[in-house]
């Protein structure tokens, strides 16, 4: 015995309709759930430190549309700051000191990874810059390389000793400045001690 088929319409299947009305089903049904508003402006909000800003602004988009009022007005002020980001035209580095002038700028906004390298591609051009050795020893010593970050931090100083008394009060080298090697590098006259 066979049993009988619905006669029901293919739209009432969620699978059976077209891509386009499952995203907007799905985004209406997650615009009056408050709790998938905030999970999906979290997600956002992570995309957005990672920098991705184009996928970060599909999701605050999303959330903008959602119940709780804050959540949506926080998210309409990310997707403005995605806009500007999105917008930004690209550098046009040609020297050594445009890439390490980039460079510094890209650590001071804690950008490291991105920082290395053009402070490297400085480096290229200029392979005795002292000031380009500092620069690039700073930034693998935040990034968490400290084996790179001794040696080019040894190389500046090589190139120019007052580079050894900048890096005593640099702050950024702070924790690596009384461990082995750095503090042999940093405060010679102690090795007798």
């Amino acid at each position: 015995m066979t049993k009988p088929q619905a006669t029901q319409p293919a739209e009432s299947d969620p699978e059976a309709a077209p891509v386009s009305s499952r995203v907007k089903a799905a985004a209406l049904a997650q615009s009056t759930d408050p709790q998938k508003q905030r999970s999906v402006f979290e997600a956002a909000v992570k995309l957005f430190h990672m920098r991705q800003w184009r996928e970060a602004r599909e999701l605050f988009v999303n959330a903008a549309g959602g119940p709780e009022r804050d959540v949506a007005q926080r998210s309409r002020l990310h997707i403005a700051m995605c806009d500007r980001r999105l917008e930004q035209a690209p550098v046009n580095l040609l020297s050594a000191e445009d890439y390490y002038n980039y460079g510094v700028a890209l650590i001071n906004t804690r950008n490291v990874a991105e920082a290395r390298v053009h402070l490297e591609k400085a480096l290229e051009i200029t392979p005795n810059a002292d000031h380009v050795h500092y620069a690039l020893a700073l930034a693998q010593a935040l990034g968490g390389d400290p084996t790179r970050a001794y040696e080019n931090l040894r190389r500046a100083i090589e190139l120019e000793p007052r580079n050894r008394i900048i890096a005593r009060q640099d702050q950024d080298f702070a924790p690596l400045a009384h461990q082995p090697p750095f503090d042999a590098l940093l405060y010679p006259e102690k090795k007798g001690w």
